[in-house]
């Protein structure tokens, strides 16, 4: 059986999606990485091998050489993606390479979501290219990671950051009508399913998790009976969200000297919009879905990670 390969496997998602391959066991993984890290290596369990984005021909060799068969890219897209797309030229000139995860994790990428932010755009292009290669592919959606939602003692590598709800300081600020649907899936859960869907011997073009599809009303209410706790809610409107603006959380400014406050504003409000608009309300068929395609896993719900803040 070929190799794994995860472009972006020391980072959030794509550390916990390496470690439960590792756990599901009968696959090696390899880390595809800008640089050589062996103290990290030996943390998660995986050899880390270096890989220089501005070299096609290089990255080809690198392949080849470490017989990779699968390419599972979990890269940071916010600096722009031709890193990926170096990659996916690089995995469709590999002579061992024959399938490909694009970064478009989250929801489904499409010119009407292109055309209201960049980030859209770039996953938009990033599937066409992988989509006019000859790998087999497939997209893993998954709506919202569940971890933003937890306490700090349930285990997540995702970096805390308060989206709608600001669960440390009991608050919150709703997009839209806060009656849509949503779903959110733990990214361990998101982990364990990926690891399954390499044993599938044929891939569809896009594959759903469904962790959980609640909505926000719903999540506020939760996280009030839960924290025993009456949160400030604040609305954005449609209009606030189209202005790139949304209710300022306290927990948002120690993040502008790495993430200048109109950037984060802009992106929070792209995601306002897209839960209003019902894009994180997923709805695929049963042949697209891995929740029926593997029954056996069970997902964590809202309620279990909400209710780690129980008492605190």
């Amino acid at each position: 059986m070929g190799i794994i390969a995860v472009a972006g496997g020391t980072g959030q998602l794509g550390r916990t999606i390496v470690e439960e391959i590792l756990k599901r066991g009968g696959q090696e993984v390899i880390i595809l990485g800008r640089k050589n890290d062996e103290v990290k290596a030996k943390e998660i369990g995986a050899r880390i091998v270096a890989i220089d984005y501005n070299n096609t021909s290089s990255i080809v060799t690198t392949l080849e050489e470490n017989k990779v068969e699968t390419v599972i890219a979990v890269l940071n897209l916010m600096d722009g993606i031709e890193p990926e797309l170096a990659l996916i030229t690089a995995a469709d000139q590999s002579k061992t390479t024959k399938r490909y995860i694009p970064s478009c994790w989250g929801v489904k990428y499409s010119p009407e979501l292109a055309s209201i932010s960049p980030l859209g755009a770039g996953k938009l292009a990033i599937l066409h290219a992988v989509e006019a290669t000859s790998l087999e592919s497939t997209s893993v959606i998954n709506g919202m990671f569940m971890d933003y939602y937890a306490s700090p003692d349930m285990k997540t590598y995702i970096q805390p950051l308060a989206l709608v709800l600001d669960m440390a300081n009991n608050a919150a600020a709703i997009p839209g009508s806060g009656d849509v649907p949503v779903v959110f899936t733990y990214t361990f859960d998101i982990g364990r399913m990926v690891a399954a869907l390499l044993s599938l011997p044929k891939w569809s073009k896009e594959y759903y998790i469904i962790g959980d599809r609640l909505t926000w009303n719903q999540i506020v209410q939760m996280a009030q009976v839960t924290k025993g706790v009456t949160f400030d809610v604040k609305h954005d409107s449609a209009d606030t969200l189209k202005k790139g603006q949304v209710t300022e959380f306290s927990s948002h400014i120690p993040l502008y000297p790495f993430f200048p406050k109109e950037q984060l504003q802009g992106m929070l409000s792209w995601f306002g919009i897209l839960y209003d608009n019902g894009n994180f309300d997923l709805r695929p068929t049963k042949e697209q879905s891995l929740n029926e395609i593997f029954p056996e896993i069970r997902l964590k719900s809202m309620e279990e990670t909400i209710g780690s803040w129980k008492g605190k």
